[in-house]
């Protein structure tokens, strides 16, 4: 009963957190004038309110929710795959690989691709150079993962992996423009105000891929729950399922970060407050809430880095530390003192 009260809560704070990011923002907009636009009945209204409602609030408030679900999702699992209570989507090097794809693009070619006839530059190109960086260290892992038998090797091959893209990143910067090196350094804060209506239906897709594919996992991450050998015993194929893992918690965390940019702490700190309100470590309940606990939270920081400094956009790396620093801090202190760490 406790875990279902919850759950209605969440999808109710969720729908008020949806609507405070439609009606709040840098310009004051009156209430009634958004729901007639969202409703369609916008004749009469001041058409710049149309477009900043329809073409950036929106988008932003739905990439905000998708995205907190998303790296959520993947802190979670990867919490339970390692049993860690420090893993998170930053862990195995995806989005490192994310940076560093975008690193070669605006530090070594100045934010131009040019094949031939084609040529690729701006936000599309970002995009395009963070999925590849991820999807490749995203592969890397699962071809490694045939040969690591060991979650412990795996993981700090995921480290290693981060220190070696940190290396070049960092030799990059050291020869390249400045404008490149400030221009990596605004995508590096992360922002939810880049994916516009046009891009959003490819990044809901991708983003609900990798939600479905994380819900069919259930049985599995309550199995390994128990360990390792006795999720074999129960009949689960621990080879399969940590190559499902991979694949989902890739696939969300290089979404999220080929369009956002690195977000941090969400994923880190959002499975640890879904666990001590739910008080359950069930997934079948456990991975739903986590899902909405993160939408909620992403929406809310969505919501303060526009009325922090009003007339701007903050970058949401300033906001996330704010939420996420001190959860990982009482997590890091319980498990001092019951002697887990």
């Amino acid at each position: 009963m406790r875990e279902r009260t919850f759950i209605v809560l969440l999808l109710l704070a969720l729908m008020v957190l949806a609507a405070c990011n439609m009606l709040w923002g840098s310009l004051s907009i009156p209430a009634g004038s958004v729901l007639q636009i969202l409703l369609g009945n916008s004749e009469g209204d001041n058409p710049a309110w149309k477009f900043i409602l329809i073409e950036s609030r929106l988008p932003q408030m739905l990439t905000a929710l998708l995205s907190g679900a998303a790296l959520s999702t993947s802190g979670l699992m990867l919490q339970t795959l390692f049993r860690n209570p420090l893993a998170g989507p930053s862990i195995l090097g995806i989005d490192a690989g994310a940076n560093l794809g975008v690193a070669l693009v605006m530090l070594l070619l100045g934010g131009t691709v040019t094949l031939g006839s084609l040529s690729l530059s701006g936000y599309l190109l970002v995009i395009a150079a963070a999925m590849i960086g991820a999807l490749a260290i995203m592969l890397l892992l699962l071809l490694l993962s045939h040969s690591l038998q060991s979650k412990t090797m795996l993981l700090i091959t995921g480290v290693v992996i981060s220190y070696v893209t940190g290396s070049i990143i960092s030799l990059l910067n050291f020869s390249a423009t400045e404008e490149g090196v400030h221009n990596y350094i605004i995508w590096g804060m992360g922002t939810f105000g880049n994916v516009s209506l046009n891009h959003l239906p490819l990044y809901a897709f991708l983003i609900a891929a990798g939600l479905m594919g994380a819900m069919l996992l259930v049985k599995p991450l309550d199995a390994l729950l128990l360990g390792e050998r006795y999720a074999v015993n129960l009949g689960v194929n621990t080879h399969h399922t940590r190559n499902g893992l991979l694949l989902c918690t890739g696939l969300l965390t290089a979404t999220t970060t080929a369009f956002c940019g690195p977000v941090s702490f969400l994923g880190l700190a959002v499975p640890h407050m879904a666990r001590m309100y739910l008080r359950t470590s069930r997934h079948l309940v456990l991975l739903p809430g986590t899902m909405l606990m993160g939408a909620c939270l992403t929406l809310v920081c969505n919501l303060l880095s526009t009325q922090l400094r009003p007339g701007s956009l903050l970058p949401i790396n300033v906001i996330t530390p704010l939420i996420g620093a001190p959860v990982i801090l009482y997590v890091i202190l319980r498990h001092e003192r019951e002697g887990q760490l």
